[in-house]
């Protein structure tokens, strides 16, 4: 595999039907490309839309749960690993270890929790991974506004708008992070005798 990457996003599907299709759009393209998919390891919501995709497609798939979520967020059983933690603390620090790139999709208030961790400790230099917000619909354009906001009250540096990258769509996720299509076989032409 070339990269593995951590996906952030929702355990509910939320109100908009395209946000269950784009996680499980994520999960086969990252699944046909060998990407390694780490994820919050419930078997609910966009989640397990994102897995489920992934698996069916080959690829493989690390779960991080919490004890205490094993059962609300339903473990998903059918990935090829899932890790149980003591707590969300350790389920996040291993995500951020194990992951080389962070991939956000709509989620609530424990993916905002995600993904200000992985910007943060951008931002302070504790990693330099990729991060990629995917703006379906909109949903990130209020973030993108109160990061211009905490740059106008001078709270962060311009600098803050380059510690992620958005993107509107889940084909442009990949390519963002520098991953392609598996490389095709090589064309072999016959030599005339």
């Amino acid at each position: 595999m070339a990269i593995s990457i951590c996906v952030f996003c929702g355990s509910r599907y939320g109100a908009d039907s395209r946000f269950r299709a784009a996680a499980a759009r994520l999960g086969e393209l990252a699944g046909r490309a060998r990407v390694g998919l780490i994820y919050g390891g419930g078997h609910v919501g966009l989640m397990g839309a994102v897995a489920d995709a992934a698996i069916a497609e080959g690829g493989k798939v690390t779960g991080l749960i919490p004890s205490r979520l094993l059962e609300r967020e339903v473990g998903h059983r059918a990935i090829t690993e899932l890790i149980v933690t003591k707590d969300m603390f350790e389920r996040k620090q291993q995500m951020i270890d194990r992951a080389d790139a962070f991939v956000i999709l709509p989620g609530g208030l424990g993916t905002l929790d995600e993904l200000l961790e992985v910007v943060t400790l951008r931002q302070l230099g504790y990693h330099a991974k990729p991060i990629v917000l995917v703006n379906l619909g909109g949903y990130w354009d209020p973030l993108a506004a109160l990061v211009d906001r905490v740059i106008e009250q001078k709270f962060a540096d311009p600098s803050a708008r380059t510690l992620y990258r958005m993107v509107d769509t889940i084909e442009e996720v990949l390519p963002a992070l520098g991953v392609g299509q598996p490389p095709a076989a090589p064309l072999r032409v016959a030599r005339a005798e």
